[in-house]
């Protein structure tokens, strides 16, 4: 499980990607990129990784259901996402 500060590092990045989105299309738009290299680095879009809402997880997330893998087979057996069972052939 991530700890508490991954997950607030993580929406943290989201506020500045939200904040920045406008003005870096903008000047990507001009192609004035030494103004957006002055740009904080975590206000680009590329440094997001989606993270499980319950766990925190970085790896093997599924973004239908915005949660891991793990989290995906635990919810599914306990019969929280309609529609879903586990499989047995």
């Amino acid at each position: 499980m991530a700890t508490t500060s991954w997950k607030n590092r993580f929406k943290k990045r989201e506020e500045l990607v939200a904040k920045y989105a406008e003005l870096r299309r903008q000047l990507k738009k001009e192609k004035n990129y030494t103004a957006l290299a002055k740009l904080p680095r975590d206000s680009s879009a590329t440094r997001l990784a989606r993270r499980c809402e319950i766990t925190g997880r970085r790896r093997g997330y599924y973004r239908k259901f915005k949660v891991s893998r793990i989290m995906l087979r635990q919810l599914a057996a306990d019969g929280k996402i309609p529609g879903m069972r586990k499989s047995s052939w």
